[in-house]
């Protein structure tokens, strides 16, 4: 089975025995300028039923938004509830790590903090977690861009992973693990998930609050995994959607021969990559050439597939090895350093040389294309 879109949330391995429990895990700083707030918001679509469980007649979804803060003072966000922490690390049985582990992590960002912002002046970038994934996975990259002045919505698609937290207190688990093995699944995961960007869209920009501060004519997208895999076709079934990025996605919807004509980055692991052969980025190689605007296709050696994500250095903390032969730290700064410059490059419409070369700064960074 190829890895890439189907990840389970966590997949570890132990060299040595994990921290003990006296070990509280945090996020690393994010590296702009601004403090970052937070806020959790509940969507809800009434003009669709869930697609994963029809019974419930509309779709409604947890995004957390975070942006540019005029204050750092605060109490932070919590990374997952326990029980989110518990469902997510059950299935992996690692000895001596606490099920409740993922809820002590420290964030950065300051729940509900005064937004900073002129009208209308903050691009957005929206995140889409892996499959079975929560969007707490990309708090890490989430809060560096809203450190760096930008809004950034992760969303959690509900009942497409393990537990979701809803403000009346119901959990959802991931109905749509039950059927990912039949025929056109990822068609319509694919076609899910446009919609709820979509919505989300929808929603922020209508928003008395939010819709005053984002700039709807600068948003992107990006996610991990399998969220990151569908941004090529959220990005064709809206045009708001000005420049997005796969973050290590096995594509499983190609694009139409018609391609799609905006900036788009593939960022993967050149230890998985042989070019011209059939593997985990095959399907990059078949998209590439129906990309055709703006493109770059970079690949980072000694990284796996978390290392992309928050549950690399949280596993590195933790004493868990996912196998990567890159500081799991350092995986993270070349995630959020090109990431930012794809979008300061294309929402904000500052060059980065970064971007057009590669850079003695960053060795492990290979240009495919």
């Amino acid at each position: 089975m190829r890895t890439l879109a189907v990840a389970t949330a966590l997949t570890l391995t132990l060299s040595a025995a994990p921290a003990s429990a006296s070990t509280t895990p945090y996020l690393p700083r994010p590296t702009g300028h601004e403090p970052v707030g937070v806020s959790t918001l509940s969507v809800v679509d009434r003009s669709r039923p869930d697609p994963w469980v029809p019974s419930v007649p509309y779709r409604e979804l947890m995004v957390s938004l975070f942006y540019p803060a005029t204050s750092a003072n605060g109490p932070t966000k919590q990374y997952m509830t326990p029980l989110e922490s518990e469902r997510n690390l059950e299935r992996e049985n690692i000895p001596g790590l606490p099920l409740d582990v993922m809820s002590t992590v420290r964030t950065n960002a300051v729940v509900d903090a005064k937004p900073a912002g002129r009208w209308h002046g903050l691009p957005l970038v929206v995140l889409s977690p892996g499959w079975t994934q929560p969007r707490a996975t990309l708090t890490a990259l989430a809060e560096d861009l809203a450190s760096r002045g930008y809004a950034v919505a992760a969303i959690d698609h509900t009942y497409e992973n393990r537990a979701t937290t809803f403000p009346d207190g119901h959990v959802t688990g991931c109905a749509a693990c039950e059927v990912d093995d039949q025929p056109g699944f990822w068609e319509k995961f694919a076609q899910v998930r446009s919609k709820d960007v979509s919505f989300v869209l929808d929603s922020l920009l209508r928003s008395k609050k939010w819709g005053a501060l984002i700039d709807p004519a600068r948003i992107g997208m990006t996610g991990h995994s399998a969220g990151g895999a569908i941004a090529t076709q959220a990005m064709l079934a809206d045009a708001r959607i000005r420049a997005g990025a796969d973050i290590d996605g096995s594509i499983h919807v190609p694009l139409p021969p018609s391609g799609l004509s905006r900036p788009f980055l593939f960022l993967g692991s050149m230890d998985n990559y042989t070019p011209g052969q059939q593997g985990p980025y095959d399907d990059w190689e078949t998209d590439w050439t129906h990309l055709t605007g703006w493109k770059r296709w970079l690949m980072v050696s000694g990284t796996v597939h978390q290392s992309f994500t928050d549950l690399g250095v949280l596993a590195a903390q933790l004493g868990v090895d996912l196998g990567a032969s890159i500081d799991a730290n350092r995986a993270l700064a070349v995630t959020r350093t090109y990431v930012s410059a794809f979008f300061d490059q294309h929402l904000r419409c500052r060059p980065q040389p970064l971007l057009a070369a590669p850079s003695p700064a960053y060795p492990e960074v290979t240009f495919i294309g």
